[in-house]
Parts: structure tokens; C-alpha cells; sequence
């Protein structure tokens, strides 16, 4: 694959095409998978997610766990494609008035329930054969907005970020608190595993990038503003580890057999990346891949059948 992948590189110069940089790529019009598409520039901190990567021997805890759960459950019990709708409760933080200061318009926070809807769905613009159609839908059940500087640049851990969840919060394990903010002035957003929610139920749900949901202006010349930072912290709120956790060494990696192992995340669109020597490219269309939105298409059928179980098991969905 590498080699022929070289021979198209070449071949496009001699012949004068251009190459399309990923900023370029509209989410409806997304390039197909024999492009290659290289990142504009090199990663910043802003490209990133902050959700905690567990270590493996936690991980596998938490694993042989789930797998007693599945060993009490009948294939009967394995709910259907769409049968499940996940309650969404945004609370929208900025430092004041216009989008400018985070103040979204409610537009941008439907957009991002469609975006979500439609990724969970398997319809992404760009998706594929492979590409699952979860369980799990999206309903927007409230919206609150808040003006407090402080909040709107709390960091992961931080104290702003407790006393703002804690003010905040809406519901129980099952409903889907969904901060907007200015992600701590650094990252893209973080989330809350199902697992934790147990120990530490007000702090649990997701903060994204107020400028990362559709319609906003993330991120310069990286395309992280279709809505794809939610739809990427929800899969961790569900249940999901970035495709690359443990790199190439790690015995069981994310856990799902159909995402092959990826030695660090992928960032731009950079089609036939190969940096593990197990079966399989790295899986940068994937949605837990740290690639631009207009790169990301899909969730995996394994994916799917993960959430669906953690879900159920730790959410009560």
C-alpha cells in the first residue's frame, strides 16, 4: 500500500494536480481515502484532547469487568441501532456577550446534536461501509447560559472547573451534561469516563471548545470546527479510549479489535499512515483519532458493540 501510495504522490506532481491541504475539505465533499492529505503544520496543544488516558492494568480492571457484565446478558438483550436517546443538557459559559466571548447562538448547539446524531448514526457526509450505526441518539433537553470569566477558562482538575460542574450539573448518570467553554484556553475539550461517574456524580460530562462547535472558528489552518470535538468527547463519555492508547506496545490497546493500533494520533488527514507493525494503517478516520474533523468519518462496528455495553452497564441507558 505504501509503495503505491508513493507512485500516486508522484504521479499527481508529474501530471500538475494539486493536493488539497485538510483545511480545504468540505465535511459534505470530504476527499476520498486515496488522497493524501498532510497536515498543515505541525500539532499544537490546541489540536488535543484532555480526557485522562487510564493505564493499561486499570483498564483491563475495568475490561474483565464489562466482560462479567456481557457474560449475563443475552444476545436478545443487545439494543438496536437508534433505540437509544441520550439526554443533552448544555451549559453554554462565557466571559460576556457575542460569540466572540463564547456566548454561542442556540443554532451552533443544534448543529452540534446533528453532527453527533448523525456520527452515532453511521451518516456522517463522508461515511463508509464500515462505518456503525450505534444505539445511541442525541435530544437537546435544556440550555443554560452563564457568564463567569473564571469558568469559561477553568482547566481540567481545576478548582473553577469543580465549583462550575458543581453549580451546573443537571440529572443522573444517564443524562448528558455538555459544558461549552473555552476548554481551559489550551485544549480542544475533555471528558468523563462512565466508570467515574460512581465516585464523583456532579463532575461528570463533557467540556468542549466553544469555537469547535459548528459554525465556530477553530482552529486557524486545522479544520476542528464541524462539530467534531463533541462527537469525539462524547465517545469517552460513553465509554471509548483514543484509538492510539498504549501505542504499538500495549497489549490490548483501546480494547476493540477493529481499530488497528496506532503508535501517537494522527493530526491533519494524513491517508496510509502506518506506524505499527500489527495488521491494519493507523485509523485516522476514526472519530477517537485526533485527525481534523473533515478527516473523521466513522465509529466502528466494535466501537459500537463497547459503548453499547458500558453504557447499559455504568449509565443505565
Amino acid at each position: 500500500m505504501k509503495r503505491n501510495l508513493l507512485i500516486f504522490a508522484i504521479l499527481m506532481v508529474i501530471g500538475g494536480a494539486a493536493l488539497f491541504t485538510s483545511s480545504a475539505v468540505n465535511r459534505a465533499t470530504a476527499l476520498p481515502k486515496n488522497e493524501v492529505v498532510l497536515p498543515p503544520g505541525p500539532p499544537t496543544v490546541r489540536d488535543r484532547c484532555a480526557t485522562r488516558q487510564i493505564d493499561e492494568t486499570t483498564a483491563i480492571q475495568y475490561e474483565n469487568s464489562l466482560n462479567q457484565f456481557n457474560s449475563r446478558r443475552s444476545p436478545g438483550q443487545i439494543r438496536k441501532s437508534g433505540s437509544v436517546t441520550i439526554q443533552v443538557y448544555f451549559h453554554v459559559v462565557n466571559k460576556g456577550p457575542g460569540i466572540e466571548n463564547g456566548d454561542v447562538p442556540t443554532k451552533w448547539l443544534r448543529d452540534q446534536i446533528s453532527v453527533m446524531n448523525a456520527a452515532y448514526a453511521g451518516a456522517d457526509p463522508a461515511a463508509g461501509p464500515t462505518s456503525a450505526n450505534t444505539p445511541f441518539r442525541f435530544e437537546m433537553a435544556g440550555v443554560d447560559r452563564v457568564t463567569n470569566a473564571e469558568w469559561f477558562n477553568s482547566a481540567i482538575g481545576s478548582e473553577e472547573e469543580r465549583e462550575m460542574k458543581t453549580a451546573l450539573h443537571y440529572g443522573g448518570a444517564d443524562a448528558l451534561n455538555f459544558y461549552v467553554n473555552n476548554a481551559g484556553d489550551v485544549y480542544l475539550g475533555w471528558a468523563t469516563f462512565p466508570f467515574w461517574y460512581a465516585g464523583d456524580p456532579t463532575q461528570d460530562g463533557v467540556v468542549v471548545l466553544y469555537s469547535s462547535l459548528p459554525g465556530g472558528s477553530c482552529c486557524g489552518e486545522r479544520v476542528y470546527n464541524q462539530g467534531d470535538t463533541g462527537t469525539h468527547e462524547v465517545g469517552h463519555w460513553l465509554g471509548l479510549f483514543h484509538t492510539f492508547q498504549g501505542g504499538c506496545a500495549a497489549n490490548k490497546n483501546d480494547f476493540v479489535a477493529d481499530t488497528p493500533a496506532e503508535r501517537s494520533p494522527a493530526f491533519g488527514c494524513p491517508f496510509g499512515r502506518d506506524t505499527c507493525p500489527k495488521e491494519g494503517v493507523d485509523p485516522i478516520e476514526n472519530f477517537m483519532d485526533y485527525t481534523e474533523d473533515s478527516c473523521m468519518y466513522q465509529f466502528t462496528t466494535g466501537q459500537s458493540r463497547r459503548i453499547e455495553a458500558l453504557s447499559l452497564q455504568y449509565r443505565g441507558l
